[in-house]
């Protein structure tokens, strides 16, 4: 098995070794490429103004990091289209259909660019071009290959034309125009040529060869080969399916959230609030909805402590169905003596009273994390929003403490998940502070945790979320805190909200992970501020226009009745963001 993941740059560990990986299949299949190309890789994918072509990197890797193929894909957004510079499996690869995988990954990425088509070079069929035979049947099964999609050879041009008197197999101009009916103008292809030729080809094409190659262009609109290998059957070709260009929210449900039902009076984090947000956003068409993956114990004990899970796994299996356990009693005299009841010990592992625990708060929890996880993977898999629609909530679990109706801090865990790829962001938008991934990522420099918030003199926990509290460590200025006042309205959120987003994008990383509380409404139980379905919209938007790829984690939020029509305008406000061109 095998993922495809997009690469923009090689600042990780991880991305610096599957780029390394890249370049061994690029010198053990394509012997002519010199040295000084291959070192230009890194390069391309960080400075698109220098290259004038915006360049991405998509690996197909197994679950342990080895690339088992590649396509080095290049957008020219001044033009709006895209250019295939390399597509390409590993020799010793027994994987089946990764050639075909990763070109309609490439697809998927060149409609949500929104180019009119996407081009590559491809060696020529023609005997009288290719002396080879052996290279000669290698061609032909390539240009079958593309055949499949819809992908034709561009005719009645020179672009086949050797630079050089006496070069052998100058290659073809393949187009794919994604499904859509026709080819293009006249114009439209010359400015691709030209720029195909200029910018990729710049050291080698002169430019006399460019005028020549680029006036040769005289149908309008242009026309392709017609189907050589595969002929058309009525069927509909690969190239003219639907393309699933992950426009879409990839949306994760924590299918066994229901199971952790805390009926006593009063206790509001409810299963009634999965199904009032599902409820409101399922119909709108923006979600592709998953199931979530099983993932190793692994990922949550990178992030909490072992005595704590083995406690929380252990009491949880112990308990009667319909049975809770309550924090009563809390060991600030001598925390290094834990009791050894399993009741006394509850508060030796909580912040507050009114957090329980129960046959099943476990079991979902644990799920809430696999869903979190599952999204993590769809933005590296190409996704630029993706929704954990979790409970319970996991924003106040820290290392080795639960509260606030949390166990595991779901954000978290995907954000440390996430730094093997890449810097992370975490944006807390609830009411209460995010006290548990500003104590799990206190000290170090690669998270930063951001917390929009009621001031702690007034709002749980109340003994965290103070402005001063900056990070410590390598840690320091990598927490910030924006307690507020009691009462706040949208205009007002949004000002600071903005403040925010400066501060994330000052520290430049790779994902933003979102805990996405929902309290912040107008006479929401538990908290005070007056926010209204349209300032949700409103603060969609502002993280949409940010540009990340976004992971939303659910938290907070228990006024029902509104609880859905705010997420879906939340998550409206979002998509319409990043589906702009």
């Amino acid at each position: 098995m095998f993922r495809i993941r997009r690469i923009l740059s090689d600042r990780s560990e991880v991305d610096r070794n599957a780029i390394k990986q890249t370049r061994e299949i690029i010198e053990s299949q394509f012997a002519d490429i010199s040295a000084d190309k291959l070192d230009l890789i890194p390069h391309q994918l960080r400075d698109s103004l220098r290259f004038k072509l915006q360049t991405s990197l998509f690996v197909a890797e197994s679950s342990s990091g080895a690339v088992q193929g590649f396509a080095l894909l290049m957008y020219a957004p001044d033009l709006h289209f895209a250019f295939l510079d390399f597509i390409a499996s590993k020799k010793s690869s027994t994987s089946g259909g990764i050639g075909g995988a990763l070109y309609q990954r490439i697809r998927e990425e060149s409609k949500h660019l929104g180019v009119e088509g996407l081009f590559f070079d491809c060696l020529p069929d023609d005997p009288a071009l290719c002396k080879d035979q052996a290279t000669l049947q290698q061609n032909k099964a390539r240009l079958k290959f593309y055949e499949r999609f819809g992908v034709y050879p561009l005719i009645n041009t020179l672009y086949e034309t050797p630079v050089k008197p006496g070069d052998d197999c100058p290659p073809y101009l393949c187009c794919d125009f994604l499904g859509k009916p026709g080819t293009a103008t006249k114009a439209f292809m010359q400015n691709v040529i030209k720029a195909i030729l200029e910018r990729k080809y710049g050291d080698y094409c002169p430019p006399e060869y460019v005028e020549k190659v680029v006036n040769s262009v005289t149908d309008d609109p242009v026309k392709l080969r017609k189907p050589v290998y595969v002929i058309p059957s009525g069927k509909k070709k690969i190239g003219h399916e639907s393309l699933n260009s992950k426009d879409n929210i990839f949306l994760v449900v924590n299918d066994r959230h229901s199971i952790h039902h805390i009926q006593e009076r009063g206790y509001v984090e409810a299963p009634v609030r999965i199904d009032s947000i599902l409820k409101e956003i399922e119909p709108t068409g923006m979600f592709d909805i998953t199931p979530p993956k099983a993932f190793p114990d692994k990922y949550v004990s990178d992030v909490h402590d072992k005595g704590y899970l083995k406690y929380f796994k252990r009491v949880c299996e112990s308990l009667k169905e319909g049975k809770s356990i309550y924090p009563y009693v809390f060991p600030i005299r001598n925390a290094s003596r834990p009791p050894v009841d399993d009741s006394v010990l509850a508060g030796y592992y909580c912040i507050d009273t009114f957090t329980p625990l129960n046959k099943n708060a476990y079991l979902a929890a644990r799920r809430a994390v696999d869903c979190a996880l599952t999204c993590a993977d769809s933005l590296l898999d190409g996704y630029k929003a993706a929704y954990a629609l979790v409970r319970p909530p996991g924003h106040h679990a820290e290392t080795r403490v639960f509260g606030g109706f949390c166990y595991f801090n779901t954000n978290a865990i995907a954000a440390n998940y996430l730094t093997r790829f890449g810097k992370v962001a975490i944006l807390d938008i609830d009411y209460h502070h995010g006290n548990g991934q500003q104590e799990i990522f206190y000290e170090r420099e690669d998270v930063l945790t951001v917390s929009i918030h009621g001031h702690p003199s007034f709002a749980y926990p109340y003994f965290s979320g103070y402005s001063d509290e900056k990070g410590s460590g390598s840690g320091l200025g990598k927490n910030i805190n924006f307690p507020l006042k009691e009462k706040i309205n949208g205009e007002e959120y949004r000002k600071t909200l903005e403040q925010a987003l400066k501060k994330i994008k000052q520290f430049s990383p790779d994902f933003l992970v979102l805990a996405l509380g929902l309290d912040t409404s107008k006479n929401d139980p538990t908290g005070t501020w007056s926010l209204l379905a349209n300032d949700f919209k409103e603060n969609g938007k502002m993280i949409g226009q940010f540009g990340l790829p976004v992971l939303v984690v659910q938290e907070g939020g228990y006024r029902n009745r509104v609880l859905g029509i705010n997420a879906k305008n939340f998550f409206t406000g979002l998509y319409s963001e990043i589906n702009k061109k």
